[in-house]
């Protein structure tokens, strides 16, 4: 059985994203905004979530654009502001995902409790923001060092707008990283933030790393989650829950639950 089954009590959980809103230094924290409205929003996000059935949620900086290799102190400590003043309403596994910040994120867990993080912790990209070079043996070192030894840790092995300057197949590197680092998990995305993961894709990693969770980590909507959920152990899931499927916006409770209605009428039939 996969941890993933343990931890949430269902076979094929979803991963709901609770986007924070910009952040004290991200270039789209304005003059005006006040960290007590970011704590309202997740709080209203988190209550939409929630109430419409998901399995569990990532807490991210979604819009701490453009993402720091190397984030700034006020970051982290702001999101951890938000999860403690939301600790006592939250009422399901949660993680968090520092984006493009793999010791921050671990770090972050550390100080929140979060039973999984997700992000890029190996690997070399090149995107937008210049060279990413990830150093996971430092990142699992730290890990132990943090005694955070049942910790989940979601690895991107190809994360969205950045390409890999590794040109083996992605099931070789798969292979690689599950063999090297024993990661709880393997997030599976397409060339952008929405766009959908090619299915073939997904099965092909999950029958090179069988005991290892292969997650579908975009594009998932509701025409489409049951035969992604055919293939992957899991998806994560953002855009789509919010309203009128809007990046942007905030989360739309109906829209999750008819989703999750989706999702709960398919595993009944496993």
């Amino acid at each position: 059985m996969l941890w993933t089954e343990t931890m949430f009590n269902v076979k094929k959980p979803i991963f709901a994203m609770l986007h924070l809103d910009p952040l004290p230094g991200d270039p789209l924290f304005h003059p005006g905004d006040a960290m007590e409205q970011v704590v309202n929003h997740a709080r209203h996000d988190l209550s939409a979530l929630q109430k419409g059935g998901v399995d569990g949620i990532i807490f991210s900086n979604e819009f701490s654009l453009p993402y720091q290799r190397q984030m700034s102190f006020v970051t982290p400590a702001a999101m951890a502001r938000v999860i403690g003043e939301l600790m006592r309403d939250i009422a399901v596994p949660y993680g968090v995902d520092c984006i493009s910040d793999g010791l921050a994120t671990i770090e972050l867990a550390a100080a929140v409790d979060a039973k999984f993080v997700r992000g890029t912790f190996s690997g070399v990209y090149v995107g937008d923001g210049g060279l990413y070079n990830n150093d996971f043996s430092m990142l699992m070192r730290r890990k132990a060092e943090l005694q955070l030894h049942d910790l989940k840790m979601l690895y991107f092995i190809n994360p969205e707008s950045d390409r890999n300057l590794d040109t083996r197949p992605l099931t070789d590197i798969a292979k690689s990283v599950v063999f090297k680092a024993g990661p709880a998990g393997l997030c599976i995305s397409a060339n952008a933030a929405g766009q959908e993961v090619d299915n073939h894709l997904i099965r092909d990693v999950k029958a090179a790393v069988p005991d290892a969770a292969v997650l579908c980590n975009t594009g998932c909507r509701i025409d489409t989650i049951v035969q992604i959920l055919t293939y992957a152990d899991a998806a994560v899931v953002g855009t789509t829950f919010k309203e009128d499927g809007d990046f942007h916006k905030r989360v739309d409770w109906q829209r999750v639950k008819a989703f999750m209605d989706v999702v709960k009428s398919y595993r009944s039939s496993l």
